[in-house]
């Protein structure tokens, strides 16, 4: 399957669970009812722009027009199965745990910071986020406090807070990290 046509099923999937009309959705996603179609039916590629857009008219995280799979969430999802989340700027290895995050109050990952990783800047976002380190040990600054977590070492905050994080040693960082509400 294209990737054109799994990304319609998924925006019509989604159209349809929200109780939406084509129409409905390209109004409040600001783009025409025939372009819309177009999408469901594969026959279009959206951009990182438009896919937002619809995204926030579908109330869906920009990330699950990227699953690998069109399926219903599983209870259980072995690592095999987690979705590779890339972001700019963050020289991380970072794994979504669950499938969807649509309809889900916390998102996930399970993160590998290699030595001399982290996230390139300060930043911050609604919600809170809790950190436990299995291996290695993190350096977390939150707000102007510095904080080392060293493995089995939980960390929880206010991600209005702006944070980073850093991998300051020679061997790698393994942790799994949880955000809520689910941001990407």
């Amino acid at each position: 399957m294209s990737d054109n046509m799994r990304i319609g099923l998924l925006i019509r999937r989604f159209r349809q669970e929200k109780k939406l009309t084509v129409i409905q959705l390209a109004e409040q996603a600001e783009l025409s009812a025939p372009y819309v179609s177009q999408l469901e039916h594969g026959k279009a590629s959206p951009s990182i722009a438009t896919l937002r857009r619809i995204a926030v008219a579908l109330d869906v995280h920009i990330v699950e027009f990227f699953a690998d799979e069109l399926i219903k969430e599983p209870i259980i999802l072995p690592k095999n199965k987690w979705t590779k989340i890339s972001l700019p700027g963050w020289n991380a290895s970072v794994n979504q745990m669950v499938r969807m995050v649509g309809h889900k109050r916390m998102q996930p990952f399970y993160t590998t910071i290699p030595p001399g990783g982290g996230s390139e800047e300060e930043y911050s976002h609604a919600g809170e986020e809790f950190g436990f380190v299995l291996e290695g040990e993190l350096t977390l600054k939150i707000g102007k406090e510095v904080h080392i977590l060293t493995e089995n070492t939980a960390c929880y905050f206010s991600s209005l807070t702006p944070h980073s994080w850093q991998n300051e040693t020679d061997q790698p960082v393994k942790l799994i990290w949880v955000v809520t509400p689910p941001a990407w």
